[in-house]
């Protein structure tokens, strides 16, 4: 007992070290606080990184980090952004940010993916904005702050880009490699399913946040249209268990026309061998991508936690799910919580997916890595589906290696026994996310912040869906 509270109190002290000042007032966390490395760009705030630590400021009562950063965040998204030969769209969050100073003048410098290994815009910053700020207002009943006209404006423009027309006919956001969490070159562009859970999770953010009037009762509707569209589509072809490979399996192909059952064309040899055993009978998970004769069977850890916490899945769905970490323990947690992805990716695979990129070798950072932030994660979808044996177990074993290990970033091996080759120390992200998880176990209301309950009229839309 005493070694657990030494750890979350030393947690605690390392996160305030790692706050961020712009002026007198407390805007965000670095990435990290390694003083054995080159910083690069790990003394700048990330959206995604923050949102860990700003879920825990709001437990502890000191929102005001929380709010100067969406208010920040947002003045940068209308920012013109300066970039060689590329353009973000209007409502584009930054990937970072990061204070800098001129003789007496401070200013923010924002990252929109012009800096960024590979040049990628993310597209998941924007996404995670719209879901903190509804934490935020959940948290502390400021409602009034979404209400401004700035950030209703802000939320207009970020839902212009979600729902925009474009080419693609699925309800899904199409994206390119790199624009999420796992942000190198690893075979995920496309719909991956990271991007479309947080897309779900932020439609209905956006939803609750809105105020009344004529221009809200527009996006009401078309939200509502694509929050029913996508959930059947992610039930529907995302969906993986022993009876749906056993169907894939049996598939024909070149199908034409309304009545195809193999609607994506996909060819039966391209299940992997891994998939036969690996599905457990009473367990399931969405793939991690879905297109033309295209279904990735690897298993993403966010996506699916996420869409068991926005309810994205049914709840049988989520139970399933939570079946599968269970049963695929080894797999999926080893020796920390958890797995990013798996299996990894090897030999001409690895090769033609990542490009030879020596940091995603099999087994290490986003190529199958345990990453320590994906606990709370575990932990929130744990306490959804009533399953807190599976959190207490997972909070357990990272509480005994965390600190001993200097919070690193990630973890490398099958099973996540050794510390990430190239993984930063303490870093923030990683402390945020333990004593997130832990206060969530201590008070499981502290999760209803950043989940949701299934929602009556995308349940009545998918009725009529499965009916036509």
């Amino acid at each position: 007992m005493e070694t657990q509270i030494l750890t979350k109190t030393e947690a605690w002290q390392l996160l305030q070290k790692s706050i961020i000042y712009y002026g007198d007032r407390p805007i965000g966390t670095v990435a990290a606080c390694d003083p054995s490395v080159e910083a690069l760009n790990y003394d700048q705030c990330f959206v995604r990184d923050f949102v860990s630590s700003a879920l825990f400021f709001l437990i502890k009562g000191e929102s005001e980090i929380v709010r100067n950063f969406l208010i920040e965040t947002l003045a940068l998204q209308s920012h013109e952004k300066q970039m060689d030969y590329t353009h973000a769209g209007r409502g584009v969050m930054p990937a970072s940010f990061k204070v800098m100073s001129e003789e007496d003048r401070h200013y923010l410098t924002a990252d929109f993916g012009e800096h960024a290994i590979g040049r990628v815009t993310p597209v998941d910053s924007c996404l995670w904005w719209l879901i903190l700020l509804r934490a935020y207002v959940r948290s502390t009943g400021d409602i009034d702050l979404a209400h401004q006209p700035d950030f209703q404006q802000g939320i207009v423009w970020i839902l212009k880009l979600c729902l925009a027309d474009r080419f693609d006919m699925y309800p899904t956001l199409l994206v390119p490699d790199g624009a999420f969490m796992v942000d190198r070159r690893m075979g995920v562009d496309g719909h991956p399913l990271e991007i479309q859970a947080l897309l779900y999770a932020a439609l209905r953010s956006a939803r609750e946040l809105l105020l009344p009037g004529y221009k809200r009762d527009i996006y009401i509707e078309i939200i509502n249209q694509r929050l029913g569209a996508l959930t059947y589509h992610l039930r529907q072809y995302y969906w993986l268990d022993l009876k749906r490979l056993n169907n894939i399996y049996r598939y024909r192909s070149e199908e034409f026309g309304s009545s195809a059952i193999n609607k994506f064309n996909i060819y039966s040899d391209s299940i992997p061998e891994w998939a036969h055993d690996w599905i457990p009978e009473e367990g399931g998970y969405l793939v991690g991508n879905l297109g033309p004769a295209r279904m990735d069977f690897r298993f993403f850890a966010l996506g699916n936690l996420m869409a068991i916490m926005a309810s994205l899945v049914s709840n049988h769905e989520a139970q399933l799910i939570m079946n599968l970490i269970e049963q695929r323990w080894q797999d999926l947690i080893g020796h920390m919580p958890m797995k990013i992805c798996y299996p990894a990716v090897a030999d001409l695979e690895w090769k033609l997916l990542t490009g030879c990129d020596p940091k995603n070798v099999p087994w290490s950072y986003h190529n199958g890595g345990n990453w320590p932030v994906l606990l709370w994660f575990l932990v929130a979808a744990a306490i959804k589906t009533g399953r807190l044996n599976i959190a207490q177990q997972a909070i357990a074993i990272a509480e005994r290696r965390l600190s001993d290990d200097g919070w690193p970033e990630y973890y490398d091996g099958r099973y996540g026994r050794l510390v990430g080759k190239a993984s930063r120390k303490y870093q923030t992200w990683t402390i945020a996310g333990f004593l997130l998880a832990k206060s969530m176990l201590d008070d499981p209301s502290h999760a209803q912040m950043i989940t949701f309950h299934e929602d009556p009229h995308t349940l009545d839309l998918l009725y009529k869906m499965q009916e036509f």
